[in-house]
């Protein structure tokens, strides 16, 4: 992904500054534009998606244990009725 990403993006370098510089600058061009990129941290939409789809799940259950524990905590504070 990287690799490709870095190609792309040389090649739409290359073209704004083909009028600049060597041709033996381009290998070192992409090779900067690919470090530049490693350090980005970057995901594939895929995980990110999956990623997306668990915190989703993760929400919904906080939201459900959040509901049953308010409703226990009401129960608790209730004031009881005593039976005369």
């Amino acid at each position: 992904m990287i690799s490709q990403l870095s190609k792309q993006l040389f090649v739409e370098v290359n073209k704004v500054f083909s009028h600049q510089g060597s041709a033996e600058e381009g290998p070192k061009l992409q090779a900067a534009i690919e470090a530049v990129l490693r350090k980005l941290n970057l995901v594939t939409r895929e995980e990110f998606d999956a990623q997306a789809a668990v915190l989703l799940r993760t929400r919904e259950r906080l939201e459900t244990m959040e509901k049953t524990l308010d409703q226990l905590l009401d129960s608790d504070t209730a004031p009881a009725v005593a039976d005369d």
